[in-house]
C-alpha cells in the first residue's frame, strides 16, 4: 500500500483528461438534445438516441472489464478514448453535407459509444493501481465532479454557442477535446506499472470471474442489483428533464438551469473532495438517495424555471454522496486484480436500469401528453414525479439487509 503514496498528482492529471472530456461528451450530447427535439418534438426520438448511447456501454462493459484486467488499463482508455471520436466526426460530416437524419445521428452515437465502453472499467481500475485506500473517497468526490462538469459546464456553454452558431461547433469542439485526453492519459502511463495479470485462463472464464467477485459478498451483489432500481429512477429523470424545460423554454434558458442544477453536484463534490467521508456509508446512501427522490417529485411539480432549478440543485447535491458510498463499498471489498471485470459486471447489472429507462421513459411521456392533451412537458412532468417515488422506496430498502451493513465493517 505504501508504493502507492504519493500518487495523487498523477490520479489529478488523469482525472483533468476526465474533465475535459466530460465537458466535450456534455456539448456534443446537449447539442444532439436540442437538435433532435426541435426537429421532431418529441421525447420518444430524444430517449432513442440516449438508449443507442447507452447500449453499447452496457454490452460491452463486462467484455472491457476482463480487457482491463489483462491487457494494460492506460493503453485500453487511450484506445477508448481515441476512437469514439469517430462517431462524432460521422455526425458532423453528415451534418455539413446537409440535415442529418435521426437515423444518421443514431448511427454516429452508436459507433461512438462503442469505443466509450472501454473507458470505464479501466479507468476505475486505474484509480485502484494509483491510489491508496485512504485517499479513495477523496477521488470520488473529484471524479463526481468531473462527471458533473458536464451539467455543469457543458450546458451553459452549448447554449452560449447555439445562439451565435449550431450544433455543428459542438461537435467540433468535443472531437478536439479528445486529443486533450489522451495526452494526459499518456503521460499518466509511463509514470505507472502496468499490472501484470495472468492469461492462462479462457476469455470466458475470465468474465466469469466479473461475477464470481460479486458473489463473494453476498452484500455486494444485493448492493448492486438495487442499484439497477436506482438507475431506472434517475434514467428518467435525466431523459425528460429537457424535454420538460424546452416544452415551455428555449436552448439558453435550458443551458442555464442544466447549470444552476448541476451547481449542486459541484458543490458537494468539492465537499468530498476535500474531506470526504469516514464512515456510515450505508446510512449515507440510504439517506442521500431518498432525499433525491423527493427532490424529483419537486421537480416535476410546476413549469416554473425558479422552482425547477432549485429542486434540481438540491436533486444534483445528494448524487455524488450516493455515488461516493456506492463507490467506496465496493472498491474496499473486492481484490485488486480482479477489479477491472467485477467494475465490469457491476455497470452491466447496475445500469439494465437505464436501459428500461430510456426505452420507456419517451414514450410514456409522449403518450400522456397526448391523453391528457397537456403536451410533452407534463407528461415528462408527471413520469418524473412517479420516477421520484420509487426511488425513495428503494432508498429505504439498502438499510434493511444486514449483508450490506457488514460491508463497512471491513475496513472499521
Amino acid at each position: 500500500m505504501n508504493e502507492k503514496r504519493g500518487n495523487f498528482q498523477k490520479f489529478i492529471l488523469l482525472w483533468s483528461g476526465a474533465l475535459i472530456s466530460s465537458i466535450g461528451s456534455g456539448l456534443t450530447s446537449f447539442g444532439l438534445s436540442v437538435y433532435v427535439f426541435n426537429t421532431t418534438g418529441s421525447a420518444a426520438s430524444m430517449s432513442v438516441v440516449t438508449l443507442l448511447a447507452f447500449v453499447p456501454t452496457l454490452l460491452f462493459s463486462v467484455p472491457a472489464g476482463v480487457l482491463a484486467d489483462r491487457y494494460d488499463r492506460r493503453k485500453l482508455m487511450m484506445i477508448g478514448d481515441g476512437f469514439s471520436a469517430l462517431g462524432i466526426l460521422f455526425i458532423l460530416i453528415c451534418m455539413m453535407t446537409g440535415e442529418a437524419s435521426l437515423f444518421e445521428i443514431c448511427v454516429g452515437v452508436f459507433i461512438s459509444a462503442v469505443f466509450s465502453a472501454l473507458l470505464e472499467p479501466s479507468y476505475k481500475a486505474t484509480i485502484t493501481d494509483v491510489l491508496s485506500k485512504e485517499e479513495y473517497s477523496k477521488a470520488n468526490g473529484l471524479v463526481s465532479m468531473a462527471g458533473s462538469a458536464r451539467y455543469l459546464f457543458s450546458p451553459v456553454i452549448a447554449g452560449f454557442l447555439l445562439g451565435m452558431s449550431d450544433v455543428k461547433l459542438l461537435l467540433v469542439i468535443d472531437i478536439s477535446t479528445f486529443f486533450l485526453t489522451l495526452v494526459s492519459v499518456a503521460v499518466v502511463r509511463k509514470s505507472i506499472k502496468t499490472s501484470k495479470t495472468a492469461k492462462d485462463e479462457s476469455f470466458m472464464e475470465s468474465m466469469k470471474g466479473g461475477w464470481k467477485a460479486l458473489c463473494v459478498k453476498r452484500g455486494i451483489l444485493i448492493l448492486v442489483v438495487i442499484s439497477s432500481g436506482v438507475t431506472l429512477s434517475m434514467g428518467m429523470f435525466q431523459i425528460l428533464a429537457e424535454p420538460l424545460i424546452l416544452s415551455f423554454s428555449d436552448a439558453r434558458t435550458l443551458g442555464m438551469s442544466e447549470t444552476v442544477c448541476a451547481l449542486g453536484m459541484l458543490a458537494s463534490g468539492i465537499v468530498l473532495g476535500v474531506r470526504g467521508l469516514k464512515k456510515h456509508y450505508v446510512k449515507m446512501l440510504a439517506f442521500s438517495l431518498s432525499l433525491s427522490g423527493i427532490f424529483m417529485v419537486g421537480f416535476g411539480l410546476k413549469e416554473n424555471i425558479i422552482l425547477i432549478c432549485v429542486f434540481g440543485f438540491l436533486f444534483f447535491a445528494a448524487l455524488p454522496v450516493a455515488n461516493n458510498c456506492l463507490d467506496y463499498l465496493a472498491r474496499t471489498n473486492i481484490p485488486d486484480e480482479v477489479q477491472g471485470r467485477a467494475w465490469g459486471m457491476i455497470g452491466l447489472i447496475s445500469q439494465l436500469g437505464y436501459v428500461i429507462a430510456y426505452t420507456v421513459s419517451g414514450v410514456s411521456a409522449d403518450m400522456i401528453g397526448r391523453v391528457s392533451g397537456l403536451g410533452v412537458g407534463r407528461g415528462a412532468a408527471l413520469v418524473i414525479r412517479i420516477a421520484g417515488v420509487i426511488l425513495a422506496i428503494i432508498a429505504l430498502l439498502i438499510l434493511k439487509p444486514k449483508s450490506i451493513r457488514q460491508l463497512e465493517s471491513v475496513n472499521a
